[in-house]
């Protein structure tokens, strides 16, 4: 069974088509990258994978569940951290990870396991307003692990934080797919999706225009002697800038 089926996706608002029609599929352990310049249809499509927005036509499958008909089975089966910190910054580490417990029914013990495994048991007890970004992201990612998700959606899961602490988020992610766990990312960072993405969809005006690993993406769109992933991606999607210097 695949980790995320998506066929012939749409998605209209006023008449303007946010998503044309898309198709892939990811596979289970796969860190599929999902980029795309601002406005190309990228939240909208995770807002439909994740049950929050209903397709125009088309479907799509998470984990085995239509995102639309089996709303509820879909949500203990997935994990997603926004690109925006919304955590409940009144609250300690530990309050806001026993809230989320309670919620969905998960043993507490749950609770210090995910704290230990971003690194925050020595700061659990402390108001989350006076962490750093890089530890509200991680308490974030820990809350969005807390009930074992099949697979997990990060948005911008890297944006404004330091290359030190960067650079540990990357090494979990990777060592979550390789304990199993689906990962659907966006960023737009591309030598952080050239690093962790076993496959790339680039998506632009609602379409996706390029899927593949990023060497082959390389070797297909790159110019010159040694491309790069933001290459391919100026070369795809940069059409807007080139009417503008015209």
């Amino acid at each position: 069974m695949k980790a995320i089926e998506v066929n012939n996706l749409t998605r209209n608002f006023n008449g303007l088509k946010a998503v044309a029609g898309i198709s892939f599929s990811v596979e289970p352990g796969e860190i599929f990258g999902f980029l795309g310049p601002n406005g190309a249809g990228k939240t909208t499509t995770i807002k439909i994978l994740t049950g929050q927005l209903r397709p125009t036509s088309g479907w799509a499958k998470v984990a085995g569940c239509d995102v639309v008909d089996e709303r509820e089975q879909l949500k203990p089966q997935i994990g997603v951290v926004f690109e925006h910190q919304n955590i409940y910054e009144r609250l300690s580490a530990r309050d806001n990870l026993d809230f989320i417990a309670r919620l969905y029914g998960i043993d507490r013990r749950a609770v210090d396991e995910a704290l230990a495994r971003v690194g925050l048991s020595g700061r659990s007890k402390e108001k989350t307003q006076n962490f750093s970004n890089g530890m509200k992201q991680r308490l974030l990612i820990a809350r969005a692990l807390l009930h074992r998700p099949k697979v997990l959606f990060l948005d911008e899961p890297t944006r404004g934080l330091d290359p030190n602490v960067a650079r540990d988020i990357r090494r979990f992610i990777s060592s979550l797919s390789e304990e199993g766990v689906t990962v659907f990312l966006t960023t737009h960072y591309m030598e952080e999706a050239d690093r962790l993405c076993n496959r790339v969809a680039i998506i632009d005006q609602g379409k996706i225009v390029a899927l593949d690993t990023p060497d082959r993406l390389k070797a297909d769109f790159g110019m010159g002697q040694a491309p790069t992933l933001e290459d391919v991606f100026v070369g795809l999607t940069g059409h807007y800038l080139q009417r503008e210097t015209v």
